[in-house]
């Protein structure tokens, strides 16, 4: 349903029907990855004009991967993030493959 890059790519689906007989496919609650369980792979400082989805795209090299530093700095608004110059933004691989290389290491 969705391409492996998107954040909703492995959250399952559920399936209603309605009482007047239409079924409809949904997506379940995605749960945010514990940033600690994520393995670091650097940091960005934030300057002044700075964007989350051109860090993305410098950093990942899509910028549609923005929700990636989100989750990695436990942001519920993704714009405040880039509000302060100076501040340090963790960068991660993905939760999967932080699974898959032990999780949490820390940041080169």
């Amino acid at each position: 349903m969705f391409e492996p890059s998107s954040r909703y790519h492995a959250v399952p689906t559920t399936t209603r029907t309605l009482a007047d007989g239409r079924t409809v496919t949904h997506l379940r609650r995605r749960f945010l990855p514990q940033p600690e369980e994520l393995t670091g792979v650097g940091e960005h400082v934030v300057a002044a004009g700075d964007r989350l989805d051109r860090i993305a795209a410098r950093r990942y090299g899509d910028p549609e991967q923005s929700w990636r530093i989100a989750d990695a700095n436990r942001a519920m608004r993704p714009d405040e993030l880039t509000a302060v110059a100076g501040r340090r933004l963790r960068i991660t691989l993905p939760a999967e493959a932080s699974a898959a290389a032990g999780g949490g290491a820390p940041a080169a």
